[in-house]
C-alpha cells in the first residue's frame, strides 16, 4: 500500500518495535508532523476473549471526563413526557412517526439515535438501515431508555460507545490532537480502566494483551500495558 509523505515522516519518528509508556506515547504522537485539520486521537485494546462466545463480547459506553472534542448530533425516537424530556435536554431532533418515516427515507444526518423501550418495536424495523452504520440504539449502551434526559446530556457531552470486533479487538475515540496533553492522558486512563472493567467473568488468562495509540493519519504506536496493570 502506498502511504502518503505525512504517514511516512511520522513513522521515522518512532520505533515500531518499542513499548512506551503512556506519557511518552502521547508526546510522540504530539510531536509529529501536523496534518492540516485536528485529528482524531483513538486508543485500540486487543483483548484476550473468545468473541465467538456470547458470554465474552466486550461492549458498552462512557462518557469521557475530557469529552472528544465533537460535537454530536442526537436523535430522539419518543412521545409524551420523554419527548419533552428529550427536547429540553438538547436533542437535535425529536419525534416518532414522522421521524420513523424520515429515517426509513434514508435520513441519517445523526450521531447518535436514542429510543425509548415503548418504541423500539418500530426501530427495529430500521434495521438494515441502522445497523450497518452502527446507529441502532441498544440497552448495552444507554441508547434505549425512558431517561431520555440523561442520555440526550450524555451524548452531547461526547459519550463513546464500544465494541470488540471479531479479533476480540475494540478501538475508540479519546480525543483530539489539539487536546493538552494532560487531557489525553485523563481520557485514556479513564477509558482503560473501563474496559478492564468490562472483563467477561468466563475470559481466561491475559485479558489486556496490548494498546495501540493513534491518531487518524498516523501509524500505530505500541503502549505498554504494564501501565494499566497496575491500576
Amino acid at each position: 500500500m502506498k502511504r502518503s509523505k505525512l504517514y511516512r515522516a511520522r513513522t521515522q519518528a518512532f520505533d515500531r518495535q518499542t513499548l512506551y509508556s503512556l506519557e511518552e506515547g502521547i508526546n510522540l504522537l504530539k510531536k509529529m508532523p501536523l496534518a492540516k485539520f485536528d485529528e482524531t486521537v483513538e486508543l485500540a485494546f486487543r483483548l484476550g476473549i473468545d468473541p465467538r462466545q456470547a458470554d465474552q463480547i466486550v461492549r458498552g459506553a462512557m462518557v469521557l471526563p475530557r469529552g472528544i472534542g465533537k460535537t454530536q448530533r442526537v436523535v430522539v425516537i419518543a412521545d409524551g413526557e420523554a419527548a419533552a424530556a428529550a427536547k429540553a435536554a438538547g436533542a437535535d431532533e425529536v419525534g416518532y412517526d414522522e421521524l420513523l418515516q424520515k429515517i426509513k427515507g434514508g435520513w441519517l444526518d445523526f450521531d447518535v439515535l436514542i429510543a425509548t423501550p415503548a418504541a423500539m418495536k418500530e426501530v427495529r424495523t430500521l434495521g438494515r438501515v441502522l445497523g450497518p452504520r452502527g446507529l441502532m440504539p441498544n440497552p448495552k449502551t444507554g441508547t434505549v431508555t425512558d431517561d431520555t434526559e440523561t442520555a440526550v446530556k450524555e451524548a452531547k457531552a461526547g459519550r463513546v460507545e464500544y465494541r470488540c470486533d471479531r479479533a476480540g479487538c475494540v478501538m475508540m475515540p479519546v480525543g483530539k490532537l489539539s487536546f493538552a496533553a494532560d487531557a489525553l492522558l485523563e481520557n485514556i486512563n479513564f477509558a482503560t480502566a473501563a474496559i478492564i472493567r468490562a472483563r467477561p467473568s468466563s475470559a481466561k488468562g491475559i485479558f489486556l494483551q496490548s494498546m495501540t495509540l493513534s491518531a487518524t493519519m498516523s501509524p500505530g504506536i505500541r503502549l505498554d500495558v504494564k501501565f494499566a496493570t497496575k491500576a
